[in-house]
């Protein structure tokens, strides 16, 4: 087993941990979660030895073989291919063994070490380097590729697919799912659940985290609380804890009342001293329980547009692709108010070659893309944060894009996480997550009627991506998103696209069905499963559609109240103008009024059908909500 035992460590003279300790069992797969600067990575730091804490012992056997992500890794002129198998060092020794006794006819050497090297799975290490290179969306043509060709996010998948290939008894992972895409990180779930040692992870994606945790180790004012189950079973428990301690807190202010009120009483009264003595030294002794704090989520929003067209976004015929290459190929689209679009294919079908040309940001090589006059788009994507100005502060960022009071900057940043001297920090100095709250502020304050949003929850802790889907299932505009985290999109879209082949078609499946799709045992097609399950997943499906047309219905109807609306306006304007009355027939006065009165009819005929869609679909929310 592992071992934290009473660990006190301090960082910039700050008390981190107070008294840490945990245990965590072999075979077991813990998750570590906890807000932002609360000591997750550093506690991986001390497990690994590159930090010593002040006080206390870390143990766990001697004989284990530790495996760990690195993050930052230099790029290497090795290719990808002999990167990732370098992971195994003892294999790598033994066919350095092999060719210097073939190159000096050692028999007796060179039997040992093939040998050895047979033992050792030696003859399966090039194909279990490939098969790990498919599972995180590298093609065969990636392999002779050099490392350091390859961007930032891919070199960081290659570090993991490297780290899987040590031999190891326990794995430390530090964000494994940051830049994988939703194929890569079902891969890495399947692969972790086959894992036979240690697993503790550091991880921010909710149902990835439940798939694969046996336990939630959650860090908060320097100690460490273990939990079983999921991050899901984890959430219920700390809230039964919370609710506990809240009724535990309340008890002892009541019991501290009644003995103060009892002294402030008695005080002056000789008859009493003793008594009045005797509760003084009890109120003394009285201690609080150690508060558990509700860890508050972010409180921001994304604002309602003040119109709507439909449709928002047209294709017609539209083919995308960059110079001669062409990713998507004649298809034609429509995107209206309150669509919930989650776009799904495998790594490199087109999906962020849709979001450029929505955001246009790429122009189509044939057909065309037409975003409405009032439909303005807020574009979300990885490559904003490499290049926020960094010179500048979060606050001059906001400053800069809006005319509100200084105080009104300070309540917004707030919102977002930003709060005291951190808003006048220089954005280069930030984490990648605070860059990414930025840019997602600053989209916020656009007021968008459409979000188009690649990868959002990269570097995102839990907390954010909560109220990031809470906020996007609010907003009353639409959404299109790419997205590798599972939780967001079955709890924010309600359709999905599938790019598969260089056409885009509307995917009746759900996440499950398209897991099974693109799983190694799918080869391209859903697998079979029991009818009960497939029965499941078509109700979904189902109840999808049904929510859908409920939305469109409800904004067709909005659209035509807004139009009726002016016309209501400028009628009475007409009709309340003595000038204009003055000039009117009575025929002409009396069609005025007829028409007048034919609006008002068709609002309420229109506002009794909203309220009746509205509270029906409230009612089908609900009941379809689990």
């Amino acid at each position: 087993m592992l071992q934290f035992r009473d660990i006190y460590f301090k960082y910039d003279d700050q008390p981190l941990f107070s008294g840490l300790s945990l245990t965590i069992h072999a075979g077991h797969k813990a998750c570590i979660v906890g807000r932002n600067g609360i000591g997750k990575t550093t506690l991986f730091e001390l497990l690994l030895g590159s930090l010593i804490p002040d006080d206390g012992d870390i143990r766990y056997p001697k004989e284990w073989r530790v495996a760990t992500l690195r993050q930052n890794v230099a790029p290497s002129e090795r290719s990808a291919l002999d990167f990732v198998m370098d992971g195994d060092a003892t294999l790598r020794s033994l066919e350095h063994k092999i060719e210097m006794a073939t190159k000096n006819a050692d028999e007796n050497e060179l039997v040992a070490a093939l040998s050895a090297y047979e033992d050792q799975g030696g003859y399966r290490y090039a194909q279990r380097a490939e098969t790990i290179l498919h599972g995180l969306g590298f093609t065969a043509e990636d392999f002779d590729k050099r490392h350091g060709e390859f961007s930032g996010g891919w070199r960081i998948r290659l570090n993991l697919a490297q780290t899987l290939m040590v031999p190891s008894d326990y794995l430390l992972l530090d964000e494994p799912t940051n830049h994988l895409d939703l194929e890569a990180v079902s891969w890495l779930y399947r692969w972790l659940l086959k894992y036979k040692g240690t697993v503790v992870l550091i991880a921010h994606d909710r149902e990835f985290i439940d798939r694969i945790a046996t336990e939630i180790i959650h860090l908060d004012q320097g100690v460490a609380r273990t939990y079983s189950g999921g991050y899901s079973a984890f959430e219920k428990q700390r809230a039964a804890l919370l609710l506990e301690q809240d009724t535990l807190l309340q008890r002892q202010e009541k019991e501290r009342a009644r003995i103060q009120k009892f002294v402030d009483r008695f005080r002056a009264k000789a008859s009493k001293a003793k008594q009045v003595q005797s509760r003084i030294k009890l109120l003394e002794k009285m201690t609080y329980t150690a508060v558990l704090r509700d860890e508050a989520p972010y409180k921001f929003s994304f604002s309602s547009p003040t119109r709507f067209d439909q449709p928002m976004v047209s294709f017609e015929t539209c083919t995308l692709g960059y110079a001669q290459h062409q990713v998507i190929k004649e298809f034609t689209q429509r995107i209206y108010p309150r669509d919930r679009i989650g776009i799904l294919g495998i790594n490199g079908a087109g999906k962020t070659t849709l979001l450029k040309a929505i955001a246009n940001e790429l122009d189509p090589l044939q057909g065309s893309v037409e975003v409405s006059e009032h439909t303005t788009v807020g574009y979300f994507a990885q490559h904003q944060l490499e290049v926020v100005e960094g010179t500048l502060s979060a606050y001059e960022h906001i400053e800069a894009s809006t005319e509100i009071s200084s105080q009104s900057i300070r309540n917004f940043l707030g919102s977002w996480g930003f709060s005291g001297s951190m808003i006048y920090r220089p954005v280069s100095q930030l984490s990648g997550g605070e860059k990414a709250r930025l840019v997602l502020a600053k989209l916020a304050l656009q007021r968008p009627a459409l979000l188009v949003l690649d990868e959002p929850t990269n570097h995102l802790d839990l907390e954010m991506r909560n109220s990031l889907a809470s906020a996007l299932d609010n907003f009353e505009g639409a959404v299109v998103v790419v997205a590798h985290d599972q939780h967001l999109l079955r709890q924010c879209v309600n359709e999905f696209w599938l790019i598969r082949g260089g056409k885009i078609s509307v995917y009746r499946g759900d996440l499950d069905d398209y897991e099974a799709m693109v799983s190694p045992a799918g080869n391209g097609e859903v697998d079979t499963q029991s009818s009960n399950s497939k029965a499941k997943r078509k109700h979904r499906a189902l109840m999808r559609e049904q929510k859908r047309a409920f939305a469109r219905e409800i904004d067709r109807i909005e659209t035509s109240l807004e139009e009726i609306s002016g016309e209501v306006q400028s009628l009475t304007e007409r009709l309340q103008d003595p000038a204009t009355l003055k000039h009117l027939d009575r025929n002409e006065l009396n069609s005025l009024l007829a028409r007048h009165n034919d609006l008002t009819q068709e609002t309420a005929r229109l506002e009794a059908r909203w309220y009746s869609l509205t509270e029906s679909m409230d009612r089908f929310t609900e009941n379809h909500s689990h």
